[in-house]
């Protein structure tokens, strides 16, 4: 099945069924104005929206419209809490090179994981605007869950049990305040500005084979201004999603709609390109001792979707966005002006 939420002028949208060939889609009230609300009531509205799936995707379906991604916003355009993780270890030892920080003690066996903000998601042809070119900005192509509640203490096994829905991700950065934060001990904060979100949003079945053991076995393939820029593969994922739940759920409980991402995606191959910029930087360091690839500049494009292993595209739809110079309103004056 796949969800997704289109814009209605209310700042949590409007949920709609797509089709499996995301052409159409079906609105899903009464069943559940919102996704929020279907994910707090999982088991009373998933048979209904599973009929709704049968509905849309049937040859003369009824009461259907057009899907148009770039109606919509974020599946969850907020929600509770949105936990990200570093579950590819190639990407972690790359950027611990690159912030000049010590190994983090049992990186391989006790998952990296920061909370980040939860309130103000992109949709996935949102406008990416940032204060500042000067910020180092970069794009963080990666997967993640979204999950029922889910108990304190729960198993790695048990974990898996409470993923819902799988989303595809553009994590932003700002890596000119990455060192400064990943040394405080505190975690990232103006290092990371708000989370885009790919249109569609699946239930693990929809995946198919390409969700086994806990990952997604997908290209994600990454391009700027039109240009290749990597597809590494997902499989890869040292920590698999239900590892990254138990971690987070080890001390609390997770509310429902909690979103829990793996890092970014990278490989040991360094043929398959990267899924940002900092880490291709990280490459070239290493293979020509200087970084030659420039962080983002305003009016770039970013083009993130998944891949099928024929090429075709995923089941998450793209993320295709552009960076743009942040608009500040001052409290004096009634007209925006710009941040320099």
């Amino acid at each position: 099945m796949k969800l997704a939420t289109l814009r209605n002028g209310q700042r949590d949208g409007r949920l709609v069924v797509v089709s499996d060939d995301a052409r159409r889609c079906i609105g899903a009230c009464p069943v559940a104005p919102t996704l929020l609300d279907a994910l707090e009531r999982w088991s009373g509205v998933e048979p209904a929206l599973h009929d709704l799936a049968r509905t849309v995707n049937a040859p003369a379906a009824l009461g259907t419209m057009p899907f148009d991604a770039r109606q919509c916003l974020a599946p969850l355009p907020r929600t509770w809490q949105w936990l990200d993780g570093s579950a590819f270890l190639n990407h972690g030892h790359l950027m611990e090179r690159a912030f000049k920080v010590p190994p983090v003690a049992d990186f391989e066996t006790i998952p990296l994981m920061y909370q980040g903000a939860a309130d103000d998601f992109l949709g996935p042809h949102d406008d990416v605007a940032l204060p500042s070119e000067a910020d180092q900005i970069d794009f963080e192509g990666e997967f993640g869950v979204v999950l029922s509640e889910t108990p304190m203490g729960v198993t790695a096994e048990e974990a898996l049990q409470h993923v819902r829905l799988i989303v595809l991700i553009n994590d932003w950065s700002l890596r000119a305040f990455g060192p400064r934060e990943a040394k405080s001990g505190f975690g990232f904060l103006q290092a990371k500005p708000s989370t885009a979100f790919a249109p569609i949003a699946v239930t693990p079945d929809a995946l198919g084979p390409a969700w086994q053991g806990g990952r997604v076995h997908l290209r994600l393939q990454t391009q700027r201004n039109g240009e290749w820029f990597g597809h590494p593969h997902g499989g890869e994922m040292h920590f698999h999603f239900g590892q990254l739940i138990a971690h987070a759920a080890r001390t609390r409980k997770l509310s429902a709609g909690t979103i829990i991402g793996s890092g970014t995606v990278s490989n040991t191959d360094v043929n398959v390109g990267s899924s940002c910029i900092a880490e291709r930087r990280m490459v070239e360091v290493l293979a020509e001792g200087t970084p030659h690839t420039s962080f983002l500049r305003f009016r770039e494009r970013v083009r993130i979707t998944a891949l099928h292993p024929e090429g075709a595209e995923g089941p998450f739809g793209a993320l295709d966005q552009v960076v743009v110079m942040a608009l500040h309103e001052s409290p004096q004056k009634s007209s925006a002006v710009l941040v320099r």
